[in-house]
């Protein structure tokens, strides 16, 4: 069970019965390769977090998911569907929300819903009803006559996760939903994500906001240079990479690099915390004899720079 209390779905030979399964999947531009031999398996009712810096593969993975790229070597499997030859029928029954607006924003909010009614084949008996339960799951009820392009960016962004599931979908795919939003905003579109994890859906987001992942990811893959180089809920991570407690230590520059020699020739892990340097498991310090400085409770920023060497401002 996950720091949120999930439970997963587990067929009769008690395995978790999976949304997304990929096997080794390579894909290259030109002389990169922006996914590097990928291994990963989505279980059908969670919110699935993919969490790297930015160039780690993520939209280029969901970009394969979704059939817009296609993968060099390995397997990709999308609710059964072998990719990219099924991609028409799994994009039927997946919601997707791109990382770049592609609304058209002359049409009304509702007729933007209702266009995308049509083209997911939602029978035309329930698509008035689809609609207006989109527009309340986005809290837009009120803009529905309004043209998109009058919509701020947080509401636009609000209408493309509602786009994304009028046709109620086995599987919501987000990718950097929150990008470029200002915190308030990105707190209302959390809300969002929210309601759809309580509601059931099975949600791969792809982030590079560690917060993000953090309050609303039952399970995160932590991705770097193409790979999944960690996966767990946010609490086993935490617990495996940085225990329960670290400590801060702030310096000089050549303080901090003479104290993180120090700690390598010792076997003692750190991480860089700009004008600090963060011990890891200074819960389980024992003999160790780490420095003085600031303790305080590990968090998955402590994971994600430890494992990928990306600092966050």
């Amino acid at each position: 069970m996950s720091s949120h209390g999930f439970n997963p779905i587990r067929s009769e030979e008690g395995h978790d019965v999976v949304a997304i399964s990929l096997r080794g999947v390579v894909k290259r531009f030109s002389s990169v390769v922006a996914v590097d031999g990928l291994d990963l398996d989505v279980p059908v009712g969670t919110c699935f977090g993919l969490l790297g810096p930015n160039g780690a593969g993520k939209s280029t993975t969901m970009r394969m998911l979704t059939g817009q790229a296609i993968a060099d070597a390995g397997s990709l499997e999308v609710l059964g569907f072998r990719l990219p030859e099924q991609s028409k029928p799994a994009r039927l029954r997946m919601g997707v929300c791109p990382q770049e607006s592609n609304l058209d924003v002359d049409l009304r909010v509702r007729d933007v819903l209702d266009t995308f009614a049509r083209l997911y084949r939602v029978p035309s008996a329930r698509r008035p009803v689809a609609v207006d339960q989109a527009l309340a799951l986005a809290r837009l009820t009120d803009r529905a006559r309004d043209r998109a392009v009058t919509l701020s960016g947080g509401m636009q962004r609000r209408l493309l996760i509602a786009r994304a599931l009028i046709h109620d979908p086995d599987l919501v795919l987000l990718d950097e939903p929150t990008v470029g939003l200002d915190p308030q905003v990105r707190q209302q579109i959390w809300s969002l994500i929210l309601a759809l994890r309580e509601r059931g859906a099975t949600v791969l987001m792809s982030t590079h906001y560690i917060e993000e992942a953090e309050r609303l990811a039952d399970r995160v893959a932590i991705m770097s240079k193409g790979r999944v180089v960690a996966e767990g809920s946010p609490a086993e991570l935490i617990a495996e990479y940085a225990g329960r407690e670290v400590i801060d230590v702030e310096g000089s520059q050549t303080q901090l690099t003479d104290l993180r020699s120090r700690a390598d020739a010792a076997g003692i892990l750190t991480r860089p915390s700009g004008p600090s340097l963060t011990y890891l498991h200074a819960d389980q310090d024992g003999d160790r004899r780490l420095p003085a400085g600031r303790r305080r409770v590990a968090t998955l920023e402590d994971v994600f720079v430890a494992l990928t060497g990306e600092y966050v401002e």
